[in-house]
């Protein structure tokens, strides 16, 4: 009898064990479930782009969702509609459209989803005095169609942006400051570029459209495989002030072309620029494009002034 009760208090023991483990195990499995969507250190290929980064200029450190915030999953397309609203660590499995007036996205991440539609994974166009602050637009499903924001009436800061075609598209009244576009996504064939190549910028901004603001942000196509420019704009009343330039045919194109008249407003001041263009071109200007303003811009390794923008339809 003594024997078998050992026996009992053995087994009991045992299962004792196993239960704590299995609690342990499951914890360890929700803490993991957890970490998926909660970004707690940036991906290999972040790191070795912020490695290219200046000192001083937004990288993976300064931008995007801080590590450890708690992040809620929302799957499926959504629509703001209702003034004021405030959003806050969300991941968006699917496409984001705003139509209403003074909704702000903090910390959240925007993932988009399969689509055979060009389209953003933001869509800021038909809303008024959008805000996006500490947020991150890389797509699940890089695609030819997909971008990362297009925008209008909107004020982006410290946001990175990686693995679209565009970055940023910019209509009147947008601000991008303090952020990182990098790393965007080439494909041999675009059916918006009539099956030719992608035509990567990092913001293009378009004729027609007034007021596009981008300020001490890193727009490095350099990391891109045959972009077109880190700043394509037919905008009126462009500033591009104070940014770590690279990448592209020419790093900076203003064209008036769009238009079939002159731009004006043309500021592009106090900015660093790498030497990864492919035609050595740091500026561009198009024949009835002028800067109003064009002090301070100089190449990054060496401090010398730019030479003169190249000039050319």
């Amino acid at each position: 009898m003594a024997k078998t009760w050992w026996y009992v208090v053995a087994a009991v023991a045992a299962l004792a064990l196993v239960v704590a483990a299995a609690q342990e195990l499951g914890t360890a499995h929700r803490q993991a479930a957890e970490t998926a969507i909660t970004p707690s250190a940036r991906t290999p290929e972040a790191s070795d782009a912020t490695q290219g980064i200046p000192p001083g200029f937004p990288d993976g450190d300064t931008t995007g969702v801080p590590p450890g915030t708690p992040l809620t999953e929302v799957v499926g397309d959504q629509t703001f509609a209702e003034d004021g609203e405030i959003v806050e660590g969300r991941v968006f499995y699917g496409f984001v459209v705003v139509t209403a007036t003074n909704v702000t996205f903090r910390k959240c991440v925007f993932r988009g989803g399969p689509t055979q539609d060009v389209r953003p994974l933001l869509d800021t166009e038909h809303a008024r005095d959008t805000v996006v602050e500490d947020s991150e637009f890389h797509p699940t499903h890089p695609s030819p169609s997909i971008d990362g924001i297009w925008a209008a009436h909107t004020k982006i800061y410290r946001s990175e942006f990686r693995g679209t075609v565009d970055g940023v598209k910019a209509h009147t009244n947008t601000l991008v400051q303090d952020s990182w576009i990098h790393d965007l996504s080439w494909f041999a064939s675009d059916p918006d570029q009539g099956g030719e190549a992608t035509h990567n910028d990092g913001v293009q901004a378009f004729a027609e459209q007034t007021g596009v603001t981008l300020r001490h942000n890193t727009i490095d196509l350099s990391t891109t495989r045959d972009p077109n420019a880190a700043v394509q704009s037919s905008a009126d009343e462009l500033r591009v002030e104070g940014n770590y330039l690279d990448g592209g045919a020419c790093v900076v194109n203003l064209d008036h072309t769009p238009l079939g008249r002159p731009l004006t407003g043309q500021r592009v001041t106090g900015n660093r620029f790498g030497r990864n263009s492919a035609h050595d071109c740091p500026i561009l200007l198009s024949t009835q494009s002028r800067l109003r303003a064009a002090e301070g811009n100089v190449w990054h390794d060496t401090g010398d002034p730019l030479p003169a923008p190249e000039r050319h339809d």
